[in-house]
């Protein structure tokens, strides 16, 4: 049951879809007042929220935001962490020749990409595939991976 998107991006396709489904949606520009930090706090704690899912979330999130919500925040990373943490993971993957790659649903700590990991699952790479390729394979997966993770982590809260 999602309460509330929030984004960084005024066009994420995450804000047009809640408000399509009338679902409660907020756009913040973060990069003009870290104060947003705390209005997003604020949003969250009126409308009890129980758990965060991060999704395309480029930002490493203040220590006292991940404190006061310890355990409840996930994010969905495109590779099979540990490796690959950051950005530019498809052509990473390319680089280093891999077979696979895939994603990983994680919770999310101070440090980026290194949360104990929920769930993760292998996306086979052939020799034709290019760095866009590669993306739409594993965001095909994410789509698959993340509502059962997000699932299995509310069941233990």
């Amino acid at each position: 049951n999602v309460k509330i998107v929030i984004s960084n991006k005024q066009k994420a396709k995450g804000l047009l879809i809640a408000k399509k489904m009338g679902i409660k949606h907020y756009f913040f520009d973060f990069t003009k007042s870290k104060k947003r930090g705390k209005i997003v706090l604020n949003i969250l704690k009126e409308n009890n929220i129980k758990l965060i899912c991060l999704a395309g979330f480029m930002r490493l999130l203040p220590a006292y935001f991940i404190k006061l919500f310890s355990g409840k925040i996930i994010n969905i990373h495109p590779s099979l962490l540990p490796k690959y943490k950051g950005l530019n993971v498809h052509q990473k993957v390319i680089l280093n020749k891999e077979i696979y790659t895939g994603c990983t649903v994680h919770h999310v700590n101070k440090y980026l990409d290194s949360g104990k990991i929920i769930f993760q699952k292998k996306v086979r790479i052939t020799k034709k595939d290019t760095a866009l390729s590669i993306e739409k394979k594993v965001l095909e997966t994410e789509h698959k991976v993340y509502p059962k993770a997000i699932n299995k982590v509310l069941s233990s809260l």
